[in-house]
C-alpha cells in the first residue's frame, strides 16, 4: 500500500485561477488608467506643439520640436497673469467659507438648541435647488451691496454650502463627546475647543472639503461671467473661453491655457490624495 500523500490539487487549482484572475484586474485597470489619462496626456503634448504641427493631418502623439512659447504668450500678451491672481483671490476668499461651514458643522453635531433640525433640514433642501434659479435673486442683492464687478461678489456666491456643512456634521458627529466635555472642565472655551481640538481631529474631511472648495472656486465660469462686466475681473476659466474669440484657431494655445487650467486642481489632489480618501471612508462609516 502507497505511503505517500495525494498532492492538494484542488488548491493549487483555486490558487492560479486567483492569480489569472488578478492578472486580469490589473491589466483591466491598467487599460482603464491607460484610457482616463490619455486625454491629460494629449493635452500636455498638445501645448508643446507648434502650432503648425497641431492643425496638421494626421495629427503626431509626441511634438517632434517641444516648444513653450504658448506659455510665455499666454503671460506676456493675453494678460492670463491677471485671469491668474484673480482666480487666486477668489480661492483665498473661498478659505473664510471653509472655516465657516466647519463651524456650522459643529454646531449642528455637538449642540443642542431650539430649532435645531428644522434649520438643518433647510441646510439640506438648499442642495435640491439648483444654481440657476437661484443666480438673478444672487445678482439683486449683490448689485444693491454694491459688490458686483468685485471680487468679492465673484466669491460670495459659493462662499458656503449646504453639501458643506453636511459633510462636516456628519463627520465631526463621529468625534467622542467626552473628549469635549474633557476639556470644558479643564476650562477650555468653545472656541479653544473647536480650534485645538475639532479641526484638528477633523483633518481628513477638511482636506475633502478644500478640494472641494478649491475646485468650485477655481472653475467657476458662469457666475464671474455674470457679475463682472470688467474683463480685469475675468477668471481663468473665463478667460480660457475668450482664446477662442480672440485670436484665430490655434490649438496649442487653447491646450497651454487648459493646462494652466488644470495643473493647480491635480497638484492639489496629489498633495491631499491620503486626507481625500481617509476623509471619504471615515464619513461613509457612520
Amino acid at each position: 500500500m502507497p505511503t505517500g500523500r495525494a498532492r492538494p490539487v484542488r488548491p493549487a487549482r483555486e490558487k492560479g485561477a486567483q492569480r489569472a484572475l488578478s492578472l486580469m484586474v490589473v491589466v483591466a485597470l491598467t487599460v482603464g488608467a491607460g484610457v482616463t489619462a490619455f486625454p491629460l496626456f494629449w493635452m500636455l503634448s498638445g501645448s508643446l506643439k507648434p502650432q503648425r504641427e497641431s492643425i496638421s493631418f494626421p495629427p503626431t502623439v509626441l511634438p517632434s520640436q517641444p516648444t513653450f512659447e504658448h506659455y510665455v504668450r499666454l503671460f506676456t500678451e493675453l494678460n492670463f497673469t491677471r485671469y491668474l491672481m484673480n482666480s487666486v483671490g477668489v480661492v483665498l476668499i473661498s478659505v473664510v467659507g471653509l472655516f465657516l461651514m466647519a463651524m456650522a458643522g459643529y454646531a449642528f453635531a455637538k449642540f443642542e438648541f431650539k430649532g435645531k433640525q428644522p434649520l438643518f433640514f433647510l441646510v439640506l433642501a438648499t442642495l435640491m435647488v439648483p444654481v440657476q434659479v437661484t443666480m438673478i435673486p444672487t445678482y439683486l442683492i449683490l448689485n444693491s451691496l454694491g459688490l458686483t464687478n468685485t471680487l468679492l461678489g465673484i466669491a460670495l456666491p459659493t462662499l458656503v454650502s449646504g453639501f458643506g456643512v453636511f459633510l462636516f456634521r456628519q463627520f465631526m458627529s463621529t468625534i467622542p463627546t467626552e473628549t469635549l466635555e474633557a476639556a470644558r472642565l479643564d476650562g477650555a472655551g468653545e472656541f479653544r475647543i473647536a480650534c485645538q481640538i475639532v479641526l484638528p481631529l477633523s483633518k481628513p474631511v477638511l482636506a475633502v472639503q478644500a478640494v472641494l472648495t478649491f475646485i468650485t472656486a477655481w472653475n467657476s465660469f458662469l457666475w464671474p461671467l455674470i457679475v463682472a462686466s470688467d474683463q480685469k475681473l475675468y477668471t481663468l476659466s473665463v478667460g480660457l473661453a475668450l482664446l477662442n474669440q480672440q485670436l484665430a484657431v490655434n490649438p496649442s494655445l487653447q491646450m497651454a491655457a487648459a493646462c494652466v487650467m488644470v495643473g493647480p486642481v491635480l497638484i492639489m489632489f496629489v498633495v491631499f490624495q491620503r486626507h481625500i480618501v481617509q476623509g471619504f471612508t471615515m464619513s461613509g462609516l457612520k
